[in-house]
């Protein structure tokens, strides 16, 4: 059988892997389902090109493997039930690809022009159908909660829905198409990646060829697989909710290098809950966000769990206008932050080509190949932040930012790296300046100065902490305004003569 001969042959072993895996799904099946009351809906795109030709392959496998020799030849094409849901807004490519693939491998075509459900309805009352191939991948709007056998939704008339290239990806796909030399639709040799409707499709402008106006070059040509849907014309907005930054004695100042943004921190560890180790990164990154004029609202710690995680994350991204996810990242049973993120964010893990590629040149040999749970990365919200210091791009979910680090200096240079990427969103503004002063006066005699103090100075952030019980008070001014808090620190001192003198190291 030609589909299954080259993939078995080719040198790409991601490509074996994902194959073996699919035609698994269609020979199971298959073996669940009678053949007269199995259906394959096709729509001539390339995804659904693909499934035909994995399910003549695994159709041809289950006949063989069930030791039907005697029809062999005769299964090659599998005259599965085809159905065709044609539509006027269709595109001419895409409806002659259709029929002309039909008549090729010889499909009994039952086309619908009515809509999906509509259709469904009225297929499923005049033949049963226990289960339909559908060329469903992730990342596709409508796959989120799917698995490789899926019953369909309530409300809908019920039978299986049979996803055999739900963890396929865009590149995997073309992949396919390219070792097999299957014919497609002639479209996404004009540049078109994903084909809607005549009203919402055009060619996906990051294939535009420069040298020659209007021509596009071809979508296996398209290097990072995410931007697929690049070509589809509606239109959507990412909206971070942005909090004020008054409170806790701080009023928002008129003037861009005033305001003051607001960061959450999270750190993943039971290791720090058990106190096994402490946590130095969220101090560290503490004074980082301080030195660009970001205020830290908030410092957590949470266990190793997908809840704990997404509780934290979905409570701290609507309120702050970034959120900084330490620990919990990688192969292991405990790391659990991206699957918090995208609970959080009410999406699904989804495999990321773009860095699976990384993963794969970083590790090697190591690397597994076919389903690398570290490339699987929150769905349709994922921005991988690169920057050429860094072995691994980092993760960004909308305001929500993954650092690798598990140390200080390690801390460092990813910082530095987010600092200078402008898709980092870290906005720098004027930093906060900061006055310590230390005295041996009691709470009792500084209390009412500093109330009053607090009333005089709303703008500047006036705190206090004791090194030791019996050890001094010392009392922290932090501003944006260094003539503020000097004006503060003289109006304290100038209260208390010779009672105040400056601390250099606060700890």
């Amino acid at each position: 059988m030609e589909i299954d001969e080259a993939v078995r042959g080719c040198t790409d072993r991601r490509m074996r892997t994902k194959y073996g895996n699919a035609v698994y799904v269609v020979q199971r099946a298959f073996a669940l389902y009678p053949f007269e009351e199995v259906a394959f809906s096709f729509n001539g795109g390339k995804d659904s090109t693909v499934l035909l030709h994995l399910i003549r392959a695994g159709y041809y496998l289950y006949k063989k493997d069930s030791g039907d020799v005697a029809q062999m030849d005769a299964v090659k094409n599998c005259p599965l039930r085809t159905i065709y849901f044609e539509s006027p807004c269709a595109f001419p490519e895409i409806n002659s690809f259709t029929y002309e693939t039909v008549s090729t491998y010889g499909l009994p075509l039952e086309t619908i022009h009515s809509d999906f459900k509509s259709g469904l309805e009225g297929l499923l009352k005049e033949k049963p159908t226990k289960a339909i191939f559908i060329g469903t991948r992730i990342g596709d709007p409508n796959a989120v909660g799917q698995e490789q056998f899926s019953p369909s939704s309530p409300g809908w008339p019920s039978f299986m829905r049979v996803n055999p290239i739900l963890d396929w990806s865009y590149r995997d796909v073309w992949s396919f198409l390219l070792t097999c030399k299957v014919k497609y639709c002639s479209l996404y040799d004009q540049g078109y990646t994903s084909i809607g409707s005549i009203h919402d499709t055009v060619p996906n402008a990051l294939l535009s060829d420069s040298s020659t106006e209007k021509s596009f070059r071809p979508a296996y040509m398209l290097t990072d697989g995410r931007l697929e849907r690049a070509g589809r014309t509606k239109k959507t907005n990412h909206k971070i909710e942005m909090n004020s930054v008054a409170g806790n004695g701080m009023n928002n100042i008129e003037g861009e290098q005033m305001i003051s943004r607001a960061a959450s921190i999270i750190v993943v560890g039971d290791e720090i809950l058990f106190g096994t180790t402490e946590d130095k990164l969220g101090a560290a990154l503490c004074k980082k966000l301080h030195a660009i004029g970001w205020r830290v609202s908030h410092v957590a710690v949470v266990r190793n769990e997908i809840d704990s995680v997404a509780e934290e994350v979905e409570r701290c991204k609507s309120m702050d206008d970034m959120v900084f996810i330490f620990g919990g990242l990688g192969p292991l049973h405990s790391d659990v932050s991206l699957a918090g993120v995208a609970k959080a964010f009410g999406v699904r893990l989804a495999p990321d080509e773009e860095f699976e590629d990384y993963l794969s040149q970083l590790m090697g040999n190591n690397y597994t190949g076919d389903r690398n749970e570290m490339a699987l990365l929150p769905e349709g919200i994922t921005e991988l932040l690169h920057h050429k210091k860094l072995p691994l791009p980092l993760i960004k979910c909308r305001n929500v930012i993954t650092l690798a680090a598990t140390n200080v200096h390690e801390l460092d240079t990813e910082w530095d790296c987010l600092l200078d990427t402008q898709e980092s969103g870290l906005v720098q503004a004027k930093p906060f300046v900061s006055k310590h002063l230390g005295s041996a006066l009691s709470d009792v005699q500084i209390a009412p100065v500093l109330a009053k103090l607090c009333l005089e100075f709303s703008d500047v952030y006036i705190g206090c902490h004791r090194i030791s019980r019996a050890g001094p008070l010392v009392v922290n001014l932090t501003g944006k305004d260094n003539q503020r808090v000097e004006a503060a620190a003289e109006m304290l001192t100038s209260s208390f003569e010779g009672q105040f003198s400056q601390v250099n190291n606060c700890k």
